[in-house]
């Protein structure tokens, strides 16, 4: 088989291949053979059928497809062969392709397009300047925190006046003949969104009667459908007023700053005493900052590559074809509204191919793990669960590396951090303290 590749012109060329019988006939007598033996033709037994027969019916498809089989491989193996960074993947030219006869012919000629990735240098070096983000912990930050966990260990306990954030159960009725009546009906005042009806939940007392409007009171049928257990429709219909008999008052209350949340949070016998559990907290506070610092970073990094891709120009005819070639479902518009997001991945997929290479960085099994284990613990946080056990992260991580996209995305993640701390060491870094309001507006 023969392959020729035309002159370079701007990123495009065409590739030339010459395909002969001794580049096809063996497979295809071989798959020949295969569908003899199974073909199911009346008059014959399976398995003996004529060969001349077998070869008439089905010659000419399975020479179409082993031989587009092979035009397939073929391009690979030369495109890589010869080092070449193509971009998509090679398109048929039909201007150049001379007209196919597989009655006639025994040797064919086929010519496809293919794009060269431009020359481009993304490495960083000392007049590339990037700021690193070292964010303050301050004792605000820190006494937030400590609050935050005393309200998240605390308790419920009964009170005997109605307050902010206090919830109320108790009888609803409905004032009027057959009305509705909701026994342990469930209310917070604090959600009332008219004034007026939410003063007077305010200092009242167990046993108290509140006669309110639900519908004027909460401005929402969800709301009243919920605490009446009734349909939207039918809350949407109602106009009158209720009763609410106050029959229990149920309070939150934060727990002390002592050993027993010390332990709640961290563990038994981790923690010696309150200044210890704040220094604790200060240095859980401090890693999720530097986290939080790395991120952006990996932005700014990215930007400041991005900014040495911005005048290379793409092949962006060519690459339109190969999108609509591979996605058929893809209209015009969407094409157009897109491509412009699609070039800027391509640069970037580029950048990070040169600057791995050029780093030699690897990404390792353990690595994705660790990195998989770490995005399991962010999101539990989420969740408020901010110290699960490692058995549980890993068990959550290795189910998160069975989705295909999900590999994908955190090897990636762990890539562009290697390629981030390897252009650390070559870029200009500026260190800047920086407060943690101030880093928040920096992603405004």
């Amino acid at each position: 088989m023969q392959i020729k590749q035309s002159e370079v012109k701007d990123m495009m060329a065409v590739l030339t291949m010459t395909v002969e019988p001794a580049d096809y006939q063996e497979e295809v007598q071989k798959e020949l053979k295969e569908i003899r033996k199974k073909a199911n033709i009346p008059g014959f037994r399976p398995g003996m059928v004529p060969t001349g027969l077998v070869k008439k019916m089905y010659g000419k498809g399975v020479m179409a497809e082993v031989i587009n089989k092979t035009i397939g491989v073929k391009l690979g193996e030369y495109i890589e062969a010869e080092k070449l960074q193509v971009l998509g993947d090679p398109l048929p030219n039909e201007e150049l392709t001379p007209e196919v006869d597989f009655d006639t012919q025994d040797t064919f000629t086929f010519a496809f397009d293919i794009a060269l990735a431009p020359e481009f240098d993304a490495n960083l070096n000392g007049r590339n300047k990037v700021t690193v983000y070292n964010i303050t912990v301050t004792d605000e930050m820190v006494q937030n925190q400590v609050n935050a966990y005393a309200e998240r260990f605390g308790d419920y306990v009964e009170a005997d006046d109605v307050k902010e954030g206090d919830v109320l159960k108790g009888l609803m009725t409905e004032q009027k003949e057959g009305g509705i009546v909701k026994e342990n009906a469930m209310l917070n005042p604090q959600y009332i969104q008219e004034k007026k009806s939410q003063k007077l939940f305010f200092g009242a007392k167990k046993g108290d009667v509140i006669t309110f409007n639900p519908m004027k009171a909460y401005k929402s049928e969800v709301e009243v459908a919920s605490m009446l257990d009734i349909k939207k429709e039918e809350a949407k219909e109602l106009t009158s007023d209720f009763t609410f008999e106050i029959q229990s008052i149920t309070r939150h209350t934060a727990a002390a700053v002592d050993g027993e949340l010390f332990a709640k949070v961290y563990g038994e016998n981790n923690i010696k005493d309150e200044a210890d559990f704040r220094a604790k907290v200060k240095a859980e506070i401090e890693e999720n900052m530097a986290e939080d610092s790395k991120y952006k970073f990996g932005l700014d990094m990215k930007a400041t590559i991005m900014k040495k891709m911005e005048k290379i120009e793409m092949p962006e005819a060519f690459l339109k074809r190969w999108v609509k070639t591979t996605n058929d479902k893809l209209t015009d518009e969407q094409l157009e509204k897109e491509f412009p997001q699609m070039v800027e991945e391509l640069k970037w997929h580029l950048a990070k191919d040169q600057l791995m290479k050029k780093y030699n960085i690897q990404v390792e099994k353990e690595e994705v793990e660790a990195y998989a284990k770490e995005v399991a613990k962010m999101q539990f946080m989420q969740y408020g669960l901010m110290h699960v056990e490692d058995q549980y992260l890993t068990s959550f991580a290795q189910e998160m590396l069975k989705k295909d996209d999900q590999l994908r995305g955190i090897v990636e993640r762990v890539a562009e951090n290697k390629i981030y701390e390897a252009l650390k060491a070559v870029a200009k870094i500026d260190e800047q303290a920086i407060s943690h309001e101030d880093f928040g507006k920096l992603f405004s």
